[in-house]
């Protein structure tokens, strides 16, 4: 078989063109340090590369949602803190509102009552980033509404939100709450912080009737009914915060496991996808060698072609 000079040509410019591509790959490696540009380059741990992504996409997402329920437990817990000093003070005031206690006394007391109830009114109704805490899934009101009298007594305060609450996913199958209902009377699902019968808590219905009969000077009532009542009411409180307290050493659990996956995916990612600088420049240097005598090469085989068409 007669083979041409073109033949050489040919396979010349084929040659300078393969190692004109290695070269600017291998050029793009050392100056990126990424040994993956294009799935081309390594099909398979573009694959292995793609379903790291994927998981460390799914690892972020859980961080971010484990910072917001952070946020929202950090919240509630100074909520429920605040709710539990006013069951500290009502209980104190069931103790200290005895026989002895001059009339005008016990209604001093009824007053400050008075006072706890809004001001745990106002901690029921506490808000994060702009949404209710306590009235279950229905965040965009306040769940605690509050009516009194012409003298400024209040005289009911009534639970405007539902006993669910919302549950996000922290982790592949774990799901968690950074809330809690104001009030469940369902006898299951999450213990209501102001009233749950399976806690004997009614915390605003057990005020406002000890501030009643601290007007009306009934010490037998308030020692048998309202200071068990209140009692109750602070032990669903301290229950209260105890799962909150569970719950952020979960979630701090929680960050810290996906804090640490996040790191590992990197690194495999990095394992997968960074070039080995020092193996990159040795192939570079070897290609650049290659180019340059494939070059001469071409060059004296043009020189003969030229000379072989002038004879």
């Amino acid at each position: 078989m007669r083979v041409t000079s073109s033949t050489y040509s040919n396979a010349l410019i084929d040659d300078l063109n393969t190692l004109g591509l290695r070269q600017s790959r291998l050029q793009t490696q050392v100056s990126t340090g990424q040994r993956i540009q294009s799935p081309a380059d390594d099909p398979v741990a573009m694959r292995r590369v793609m379903d790291l992504q994927a998981e460390a996409g799914s690892v972020a997402q859980y961080q971010s949602n484990i910072g917001r329920l952070q946020g929202t437990a950090t919240a509630s817990y100074d909520a429920i803190q605040s709710i539990k000093s006013v069951t500290d003070r009502a209980g104190e005031i069931t103790t200290l509102a005895d026989s002895l206690k001059s009339p005008d006394q016990l209604k001093t007391y009824a007053t400050e009552v008075n006072s706890l109830i809004k001001q745990a009114v106002d901690a029921a109704n506490s808000q994060n980033q702009g949404s209710y805490l306590f009235g279950g899934t229905k965040t965009d009101q306040p769940p605690f509404a509050m009516t009194t009298d012409a003298d400024g007594n209040v005289t009911a305060v009534t639970y405007q939100g539902n006993a669910s609450v919302s549950q996000v996913d922290v982790a592949s199958g774990t799901s968690v709450s950074g809330t809690i209902p104001g009030a469940n009377d369902s006898g299951s699902g999450p213990r209501g912080l102001i009233t749950d019968p399976r806690a004997g808590a009614d915390l605003f219905s057990h005020l406002i009737s000890l501030a009643q009969n601290l007007r009306a000077g009934d010490t037998s009532a308030i020692a048998s009914t309202d200071r068990p009542q209140v009692a109750n009411d602070e032990n669903n409180v301290i229950y209260n915060l105890s799962q909150n307290s569970t719950t952020q050493a979960q979630l701090g659990a929680l960050s810290t496991s996906a804090s640490d996956r996040s790191t590992t995916l990197d690194q495999s990612v990095s394992k997968e996808t960074d070039a080995d600088l020092a193996e990159t420049l040795v192939r570079l240097n070897e290609t650049q060698t290659a180019y340059q005598a494939t070059l001469k090469s071409a060059g004296t085989v043009m020189n003969q072609t030229l000379l072989d068409f002038l004879h």
